[in-house]
């Protein structure tokens, strides 16, 4: 596990702690070994994360074993300095040469990608980041809302917690899909997590328009998400014809009206599910979809789970 200061430090623990439970499963069975497990950092001793807490260094960017089987990059708010860093590439470039896979965890993805380690591959990184990654490694295809994301032998992953869904797939390939499931009870969370990272964003995907009239209406349409916003509706309130303001909405927010409406709705209607107790009809009406079923489409197009599901998730209800 590839680490450097200013990591979070669940990209590092989270997967860690999976390969040690698979470990001690492996090892209860009397199946083999398991994995051991190395931290590598600027040198022997500690290394810093985000949060002010420190983590354990096994050994220094330079001291890396000849043969490696899984190369894992960690992310977190320092990964832009560490960029900078010439040790710090070179140790991935190097251990990434002779390793059987290659991972990363979260902005991880970054390290990867400055060494052309993701070039012509399918990959992810955090949601937040991923507009950022794809503009700024343009020869890599960028999968906004994987949790994870397998090609070949390299293997990247969404943010933070999404890193222990990595884990559990190469547990699952390595070992067995038995021990897998095992490994995931034993930790409380999915063997296979429904949905994507969409779930998850708080943000709208898309951007604002550059001028005030849509800008405002998209400010207007996110503030009153159960109004009537038809195409017809929405051109009248900025003086257009439908077709003209289909078309320059669509050119400077990115996506139709339509289905920035939706997805306004669902964002709208997903902070109502996680803070108060109305039902699913009740939401489903004041939000704007009218019925729970036109509701339940738009979340499975969005986030790829249902709203009673998405409930359930994320406030256990």
């Amino acid at each position: 596990m590839v680490t450097f200061p200013g990591i979070q430090l669940l990209d590092v623990t989270g997967p860690l702690e999976v390969l040690a439970a698979a470990t001690e499963a492996t090892r209860e069975r009397g199946r083999g070994r398991g994995y051991a497990l190395e931290i590598v950092g600027p040198e022997p001793g500690v290394v810093r994360a985000s949060s002010g807490l420190t983590i354990g260094v096994d050994r220094a960017y330079e001291d890396l074993p000849e043969g490696i089987d899984t190369l894992i990059v960690a992310g977190g708010s320092g990964v832009e300095a560490a960029l900078g860093v010439a040790r710090i590439r070179a140790c991935v470039r190097q251990a990434a040469a002779r390793s059987r896979r290659v991972c990363s965890v979260c902005t991880g993805a970054f390290l990867l990608a400055a060494e052309g380690l993701l070039d012509g591959r399918r990959a992810t990184t955090h949601w937040s980041a991923v507009e950022a990654f794809a503009q700024r490694f343009p020869a890599i295809e960028v999968d906004p809302d994987s949790i994870y994301v397998r090609d070949g032998e390299v293997w990247t992953s969404a943010g933070v917690t999404a890193g222990m869904d990595l884990a559990l797939a190469l547990v699952e390939d390595d070992l067995s899909r038995s021990l897998a499931l095992e490994v995931s009870r034993r930790m409380v969370f999915f063997l296979k997590r429904p949905g994507g990272q969409s779930q998850f964003a708080a943000q709208l995907a898309g951007q604002f328009a550059d001028r005030d009239p849509l800008r405002d209406l998209q400010v207007w349409v996110v503030e009153n998400p159960g109004a009537l916003h038809t195409v017809d509706a929405l051109a009248r309130r900025v003086a257009m014809s439908p077709r003209h303001f289909s078309r320059v909405f669509s050119a400077q927010v990115g996506q139709s009206p339509v289905r920035y409406v939706e997805r306004v709705r669902v964002e709208a209607a997903r902070r109502r599910l996680e803070e108060s107790e109305r039902g699913v009809d009740e939401v489903a009406v004041e939000v704007g979809f009218g019925t729970p079923e036109t509701m339940r489409r738009a979340f499975l197009r969005q986030i790829g789970i249902g709203p009673s599901a998405y409930r359930e998730r994320f406030t256990g209800a």
